[in-house]
C-alpha cells in the first residue's frame, strides 16, 4: 500500500477530512444524534408534548403501593431493598425516550463496537485504482456508521415511546436498579382505546412493570440475560462497507418518503450489514428460552395478581399480549441486534411452560427458576417442563 499521503482517502478534500475526524470524534455511535432522533420520534416531530397531568401522577403513585404489596405476595421476590416499594416515575413519551437511552446506553455502545469492527486486509489488495475507490467507499462508510447506528438506536427507542406502558415491554434488566418508569399517557390512550377503566389499566401495568421489576432484578438472572446479550451482540460478523454497498442496490418498495426513512433507520441490514452470524445462529436457541420462561413467569404471576385485584383483569391481559406480539417497525431492530425474538409463538411457549410446571409442582415449583443460579431451562427443558423439573429435582404433586 502506498505511503504517499496524496494517495491516501480524502487528502486534497481537507474539509471531508475534518468532517470524518469530527464524525468518528464520538465512537462507534453518535448519541446526539441518537437523542435528536429518539425525540422527533417520540413526539412525533414537535420536539414538545405536555408535561405529565398531576392527577394521573398522583393516582398511579397511590396504586403502586398496593400493587407492590401484591407483587411481593404472589412472587415472593423483592421489588427493592429493605421491602421498600421501588421509585415509580411517571413520564411523558419525551421523558421515558431520554432515560432509556440512558439505561441503555452500554448495551448500544457494545452493539455499536461490535458493528464497527473492520477485518484485516493485505497491503497487496489495495494497489489498482479500483482498490483505491473501495477503500475510499469503506472510508465514507466508517465515518456515516456512527450517524446512522444513532439514527437507528433513536428510531428504535422513539417508536417504543410511541406504544410502551412502562420500561419492560423489553425483558432488559435496567439502570437505575430502585426506578420504574410509567408513561401514562399511553396507558390512558390504551385504555380508551379499548374501552377499559383508566384505574384499572394503571393497576394492570404497574402490576406488570412491578413483576418485570423483581424477576429481572434477581442477581443471577440479570447477570444471565445481560451475559447472554452481550455475548449475542459480540457474535456479529462485521461488514465496514456494507452502508455503500445497501445504499447503490436499496429498493425500500415505497414512493413515501416517511415510509422510506422509517425503513430505512428500522432495518438493520439496510444500515449495516447485520446478519446474523453461524455463531448466533448457534446460540439463539438458548437465549430464545430462557427470555421464554422469564416471559412465561410474569404473565403467570400477573394473571394470577391481577385476577385477584381486577374484574376486568384478563381482558386487559388479552389486549395488552395481543399488541405485544404484533408486527411493528422496532422489531426487526430488536430481534436482529438484540437477539430478542418476541413473537406469539416464542410467548407461547413460556405460557405452556410455566403452566406446564404449575400442574406439575404448583406455584413452589415455578418458582424454583429464581432460586438458585442454573435454574433457567435449556431449549428442550423449555418444551418439555418434566424434563426442567427432574433436573432441579423438584417432585411432582
Amino acid at each position: 500500500m502506498s505511503n504517499n499521503p496524496d494517495d491516501l482517502p480524502f487528502s486534497g478534500m481537507p474539509f471531508f477530512g475534518d468532517l470524518a475526524k469530527a464524525m468518528s470524534s464520538q465512537g462507534p455511535l453518535q448519541w446526539d444524534i441518537a437523542r435528536q432522533t429518539a425525540m422527533m420520534t417520540a413526539t412525533s416531530g414537535t420536539n414538545s408534548e405536555p408535561n405529565v397531568d398531576p392527577a394521573s401522577r398522583v393516582a398511579i403513585e397511590k396504586l403502586a403501593v398496593i400493587a407492590d404489596m401484591h407483587v411481593r405476595n404472589q412472587t415472593g421476590l423483592a421489588t427493592a431493598e429493605h421491602g421498600s416499594v421501588p421509585n415509580i416515575v411517571v413520564v411523558n413519551r419525551s421523558m421515558w425516550a431520554h432515560h432509556t437511552l440512558g439505561s441503555y446506553k452500554p448495551l448500544f455502545n457494545e452493539l455499536a463496537t461490535s458493528l464497527s469492527g473492520s477485518p484485516i486486509v493485505p497491503d497487496s489488495a489495495l494497489e489498482s485504482a479500483d482498490d483505491q475507490m473501495s477503500n475510499m467507499m469503506s472510508s465514507i462508510n466508517k465515518m456515516m456508521a456512527p450517524a446512522m447506528m444513532g439514527m437507528s438506536v433513536g428510531s428504535m427507542i422513539g417508536q417504543l415511546a410511541l406504544s410502551t406502558f412502562g420500561q419492560y415491554d423489553l425483558p432488559l434488566p435496567r439502570e437505575p436498579r430502585n426506578q420504574v418508569l410509567i408513561l401514562a399517557s399511553n396507558i390512558d390512550q390504551f385504555a380508551l382505546d379499548w374501552s377499559l377503566p383508566v384505574a384499572d389499566m394503571q393497576m394492570w401495568v404497574l402490576v406488570h412493570e412491578l413483576t418485570s421489576h423483581a424477576v429481572l432484578g434477581v442477581a443471577h438472572i440479570r447477570q444471565a440475560v445481560t451475559t447472554a446479550i452481550s455475548h449475542y451482540i459480540a457474535g456479529f460478523t462485521p461488514n465496514p462497507n456494507a452502508l455503500m454497498e445497501r445504499l447503490t442496490t436499496l429498493d425500500l418498495g415505497t414512493t413515501d418518503p416517511m415510509s422510506m426513512m422509517q425503513k430505512f433507520f428500522t432495518d438493520p441490514t439496510i444500515i449495516l450489514g447485520a446478519v446474523r452470524s453461524p455463531q448466533q445462529e448457534a446460540q439463539a436457541p438458548a437465549l430464545d428460552a430462557m427470555i421464554a420462561a422469564i416471559i412465561g413467569f410474569i404473565d403467570y404471576s400477573v394473571d394470577l395478581t391481577t385476577g385477584a385485584l381486577l374484574g376486568g383483569g384478563p381482558q386487559i391481559s388479552e389486549a395488552v399480549r395481543r399488541r405485544r406480539v404484533e408486527a411493528s417497525p422496532h422489531d426487526s431492530f430488536v430481534e436482529q441486534l438484540l437477539g430478542l425474538r418476541l413473537t406469539r409463538q416464542q410467548v407461547q411457549r413460556g405460557h405452556s411452560f410455566a403452566s406446564g410446571v404449575v400442574e406439575r409442582a404448583g406455584a413452589e415449583g415455578l418458582a424454583q427458576l429464581f432460586s438458585r443460579e442454573g435454574n433457567l431451562p435449556t431449549p428442550s427443558e423449555l418444551d418439555a417442563p418434566g424434563l426442567w423439573l427432574a433436573r432441579i429435582d423438584v417432585q411432582d404433586n
